[in-house]
């Protein structure tokens, strides 16, 4: 076997047409939600406990916008969730680190 079949043969198994970084991976379970989730601007980290998460499809929506919430609501729910900097957001600031929490 010549010296290029072998690094052809080694190469075959690349697949070059994916970008790095665009597959989120084996441990996602649901890929369409997780891509769509990401689409929407949240978080890889949220996106992938959603789209894991056992019939997510069937639960939430319960919540409301952000955008009907005061600032107070907004500021209690990142406290919940522990965001830092949270005193010093604004209602739209604090209403995008929640998305992306």
């Amino acid at each position: 076997m010549k010296k290029t079949d072998l690094i052809i043969n080694l190469l075959e198994p690349l697949n070059w047409n994916t970008m790095p970084g665009k597959d989120p991976g084996p441990q996602i379970k649901d890929k369409d939600q997780y891509e769509a989730l990401r689409d929407k601007g949240y978080s890889k980290q949220k996106s992938a406990r959603i789209s894991n998460s056992q019939g997510a499809e069937k639960r939430g929506g319960k919540s409301g916008d952000y955008e009907d919430r005061s600032r107070q609501d907004l500021y209690a729910e990142a406290k919940k969730a522990d965001i830092k900097g949270r005193s010093k957001m604004s209602k739209k600031e604090l209403m995008q680190a929640l998305r992306n929490n």
